[in-house]
């Protein structure tokens, strides 16, 4: 059966914000494992996880993602749209593959906080001062 990946990338090199990244590297790969063929898949403007990138992916038939780091938001949304997410992967996008291929890559189990979609719904705080003469 074959199989559609996708990497988050910047000049060549798994981008280590998926959310932020310039475009995605999707993979296809025969039953053997082998790469079949290689495609970009322009990134969305603005935060992925806020995006409909996830549903664009499952359409696409991807079922797995090899990332850099991301929040749980990004990864929740992934998941729930059938999409496996392995974290930690670093380095050239080539080199991420041939570690994908040979079995080596893991989840780093890490989600970074500073990366999750909270921080875009929050409410802005006003703070109102009266200065009495």
């Amino acid at each position: 059966m074959m199989k559609k990946i996708a990497i988050p990338t910047r000049e060549g090199m798994v981008d280590d914000h998926f959310g932020h990244c310039a475009y995605y590297t999707i993979v296809t790969f025969d039953e053997q494992n082998q790469v079949l063929n290689k495609e970009r898949l322009d990134s969305p403007e603005g935060c992925g996880c806020k995006s409909n990138i996830a549903s664009v992916m499952q359409e696409m038939g991807i079922t797995l993602m090899l990332a850099g780091n991301m929040g749980m938001g990004a990864y929740n949304k992934l998941s729930a749209h059938g999409i496996t997410v392995i974290r930690g992967c670093h380095g050239q996008v080539d080199d991420v593959l041939r570690s994908y291929q040979n079995g080596e890559l893991q989840d780093s189990l890490e989600s970074c906080d500073h990366h999750d979609c909270t921080h875009h719904e929050e409410k802005p705080v006003y703070v109102i001062q009266s200065f009495k003469k």
